[in-house]
């Protein structure tokens, strides 16, 4: 037996989910429910007609099940309940933002540059995280889990506060 191919594969991206969170978006409705919910809160019936408007056409109970599995997932919760003429209406909301792109051709020679003086700012800061994350009996994987959940949530705060001004 030949090889016909073989490289050498780089390591560029970590994606940090459980299963649970990657099972509940693996439908593309629930993932467009967690992106519609991400900019305002929304009951059932709302989020059905937010859904038509993207090509989405899925029966209020449908959507039901979709926020069930999203909610038991915790990429969504119940943010606020109103009772009106004895009807109760759950409105949902979430504390997730997807970023989901299609990369250009051209992104690597675009923006490499960028990336790698970035990258190498930002390596900096990590090794200093990494000591502080690996005390106790806690795996290699387990900080590295916990660097890349600071990571994140530092980036989200710069984008959410980018995003507002």
């Amino acid at each position: 037996m030949s090889t016909l191919l073989e490289k050498q594969i780089k390591v560029n991206r970590i994606v940090t989910t459980n299963i649970g969170h990657a099972r509940a978006i693996d439908d593309p409705a629930r993932a467009k429910i967690v992106e519609i919910l991400y900019h305002q809160a929304l009951s059932a019936d709302q989020i059905s007609t937010a859904l038509k408007k993207t090509g989405y056409k899925k029966a209020l109970t449908t959507v039901r099940h979709h926020l069930e599995i999203l909610k038991v997932s915790g990429l969504i919760e119940i943010a606020r309940i109103e009772e009106s003429r004895g009807a109760i209406t759950k409105f949902y909301s979430t504390s997730t933002k997807l970023l989901d792109f299609q990369t250009p051709e051209d992104f690597d020679s675009t923006y490499s540059k960028i990336i790698n003086n970035t990258s190498t700012k930002i390596e900096k800061l990590v090794k200093g995280l990494t000591p502080k994350t690996t005390k106790g009996k806690k795996s290699v994987e387990y900080s590295q889990y916990i660097v890349m959940e600071i990571m994140n949530r530092a980036m989200t705060n710069v984008l959410e506060k980018s995003g507002t001004k």
